[in-house]
Parts: structure tokens; C-alpha cells; sequence
């Protein structure tokens, strides 16, 4: 990603299923800009695919982005 590009406009969503999807999106931007080498991140995934402490560490990365998303939103509260 260069600084010039704009692919989070805004934490703000219609949903919390559209605010999940967003949080998913953000941890998968997270590791790309962690290991920007897709070839490195593909290589590397069956090591961690079936390890349970690896999954649960993706699902709690996941967890603490939809958090800050409901937040934004306020909880999507009408």
C-alpha cells in the first residue's frame, strides 16, 4: 500500500454483519502489510491453518477489530 491510496474511507457501516466483514478485511490488510510478500503468506499458511492457538489468535485480532468498528457505529444502535 503507498500512502497515497484510500481503501478505509471510514470505520462506519449499515450492519454488524457488514461491520464484521470489515473487521475480517481489516486483519487481512494487517497481515499483508505485516508480510507484503503474497508468495511468503501462501507458503506459510499450512503451518498455521490447523494449529488451534494460531486460529484462536486470528479469531481475537479479528475480535478487537470488529470491536472498534461497533464502536464507531455505536453500536448500531437506532
Amino acid at each position: 500500500m503507498s500512502g497515497g491510496d484510500t481503501w478505509l474511507p471510514s470505520l462506519i457501516t449499515e450492519t454488524p454483519q457488514q461491520g464484521f466483514a470489515l473487521a475480517v478485511t481489516l486483519s487481512q490488510k494487517g497481515v499483508a502489510t505485516t508480510q507484503p510478500d503474497a508468495e511468503v503468506r501462501r507458503a506459510e499458511r499450512p503451518e498455521y491453518a490447523e494449529e488451534a492457538d494460531s486460529l484462536i489468535a486470528v479469531s481475537h485480532v479479528i475480535a478487537t477489530h470488529f470491536q472498534t468498528v461497533a464502536a464507531a457505529n455505536d453500536y448500531w444502535r437506532e
